[in-house]
């Protein structure tokens, strides 16, 4: 009777301490995912930049997808780097230099001067989470 009773109080126990701890683990995979991916949504957040650009550089009707299609690669590219800001600084900021300069090149060529001296403007003086253009500088 021992031989068996104490093996499965052993399984008892052992089970049940690890049912927690694999929800514990399963939170900790659920938070990191959505903290990994902020732009996860690259359309809802190339609306609200275009919603912001439009009236502010009065983009035409011609330029508006054309913007929102050059906005949408930056994000989608740019939420491919973004581990790298945690794990190696000096990485992201290098490639995301690059994805910056040839997004702002892109823009260069689509908007008139007046409109892309106004876009260097809307820049925020600081990475600010509730101002959804610093996106595109930060």
């Amino acid at each position: 009777m021992k031989k068996v009773f104490i093996p499965m109080l052993c399984v008892c126990i052992f089970s049940t301490a690890s049912v927690p701890a694999q929800s514990i683990l399963d939170q900790a995979k659920k938070t990191a995912g959505t903290v990994q991916n902020p732009l996860a949504n690259y359309g809802g957040v190339a609306s609200s930049i275009l919603s912001k650009l439009t009236p502010a550089l009065g983009l035409t009707a011609a330029q508006q997808p054309k913007v929102t299609d050059l906005v949408t690669g930056f994000l989608k590219q740019k939420a491919g780097i973004m581990p790298l800001q945690q794990s190696n600084p000096a990485a992201y900021a290098s490639k995301f230099s690059g994805l910056q300069g040839g997004l702002f090149s892109r823009l260069k060529l689509l908007l008139t001067a007046a409109q892309y001296t106004k876009f260097l403007g809307l820049k925020p003086k600081a990475n600010d989470a509730g101002n959804v253009l610093s996106q595109l500088f930060y």
